[in-house]
């Protein structure tokens, strides 16, 4: 017999719980009318950016070149950077960079297409949603500095439009 806690049963406040252990979750609340459940998960995330930002000042004395300290780039990307002249198109959230609309289709823009202010040229998917993301500048795709279903940082260059 299973118990009840409310409107909620223990089935599926087990349930809730491994959702949130395995998308490692620090808080899940549940609510059905005037009842609600909250579940909270072992771990507190620390805050995003002391991770990230490490890893690429820990490469320095192996790099040819500088890195400039506003941008998470590496060796590679600094340098077709500081090569190419144009506008840098960032990654204006944290996500997973998709340059189709799907992996059967082709992708929104490939090294020479013409863009106009406004076209859709790439998706960043962040938590669970596709986010379209539309240029803000009409041109040429002079270079794309990620790869498909590549993780890219807030403010991280994706691409530049000459």
């Amino acid at each position: 017999m299973e118990k009840i806690y409310g409107q909620f049963d223990i089935e599926t406040i087990e349930k809730l719980a491994d959702i949130v252990g395995s998308k490692e979750l620090s808080e899940l609340t549940l609510t059905d009318g005037d009842k609600s459940i909250t579940i909270k998960g072992k771990r507190i995330l620390p805050p995003p950016p002391a991770a990230p930002m490490a890893m690429p000042f820990a490469a320095a004395p192996v790099q040819s070149g500088p890195v400039p300290a506003d941008h998470a780039l590496s060796e590679s990307e600094a340098a077709m950077a500081g090569e190419i002249s144009g506008n840098m198109v960032k990654a204006p959230i944290v996500g997973t960079y998709y340059a189709a609309p799907s992996p059967d289709k082709a992708p929104f823009v490939k090294v020479g297409d013409e863009v106009k202010k406004g076209d859709v040229i790439m998706i960043i998917e962040s938590m669970k949603l596709m986010n379209e993301i539309q240029s803000e500048y009409d041109g040429v795709v002079d270079k794309i500095l990620v790869s498909d279903g590549e993780p890219v940082e807030y403010d991280q260059p994706v691409m530049i439009i000459r």
